[in-house]
């Protein structure tokens, strides 16, 4: 079974890369598939869902991505995406050590919540070492400590139209001329519950670094490393994306990546 689990999570990431990686590489060779009328983009965009079904046949629900010992962190974990935050609101915080910071749960929640860090770290705690793998070829082991993301959800009571778990982040990613586009991201309540899922606060024993997403990031093991936001302020229950950003579910989802991001 070792042996499947990862053949088949190699399999994933190659065709998860293969298939987003071929429209987001950045090469000027493809800035045609940032047309959303395009015949291409349109034929890759269809695949996205064959490929959150073909990993949902293959993994499961509760299936658990591969967990290592201490002797395989060999590295500190290597940053990715944004690892400064110029943001005022952002610095500001940092400035005061996040005493003021809060993750507000927000959407399709009977008890909406607005949690300072103490509270997230006094709540039940899992430790999981595991393997990060970044869409641009990388990948790097680490020890992460957080609260589940299923008990914050429990505590905000998720209503029965819920469908995703948007994450809203503190980070500009971009400045355009309708202002300032803070990065966000997604996944399912079926991720959102998973027992790897977790909102982390300490990486590798020690408080999450500013460079790794301090004061909070999200934690979900068995998708690509962009599916799991830094900087977190908040996290908002809905039943669709349509009506943020471009409906994609995400900022880079916005720009052409896979939505489920799988590995």
């Amino acid at each position: 079974m070792p042996k499947f689990q990862l053949a088949r999570r190699r399999f994933l990431t190659a065709a998860s890369l293969g298939l987003s990686g071929l429209a987001l590489s950045g090469c000027d060779a493809f800035d045609f598939l940032q047309d959303r009328d395009n015949g291409v983009r349109n034929f890759l965009e269809g695949t996205n869902d064959l490929t959150y079904r073909a990993q949902r046949l293959l993994a499961g629900r509760d299936s658990l991505a591969q967990e290592y010992s201490e002797a395989d962190i060999r590295q500190p974990q290597r940053p990715n995406g944004v690892t400064a935050p110029d943001d005022e609101t952002y610095k500001a915080l940092l400035a005061n050590d996040f005493a003021d910071w809060r993750l507000e749960v927000t959407g399709l929640v009977e008890r909406p919540l607005s949690l300072t860090r103490q509270q997230l770290m006094n709540m039940p705690a899992r430790t999981q070492i595991t393997r990060h793998d970044c869409v641009e070829g990388w990948s790097c082991i680490a020890k992460w400590t957080g609260v589940p993301l299923a008990l914050v959800l429990d505590a905000a009571v998720v209503k029965p139209t819920a469908r995703y778990v948007v994450f809203h982040c503190l980070d500009t990613i971009e400045n355009s001329l309708s202002g300032e586009v803070k990065y966000y991201g997604s996944i399912d309540l079926i991720d959102a519950r998973h027992p790897q899922t977790i909102l982390a606060y300490a990486v590798n024993g020690k408080p999450l670094p500013v460079e790794n997403g301090a004061p909070l990031r999200a934690r979900v093991e068995r998708q690509l490393g962009y599916k799991m936001p830094k900087y977190l302020k908040g996290i908002e229950l809905v039943d669709s994306f349509a009506a943020m950003g471009l409906g994609k579910g995400g900022y880079w989802e916005d720009r052409g990546y896979d939505w489920y991001g799988g590995i």
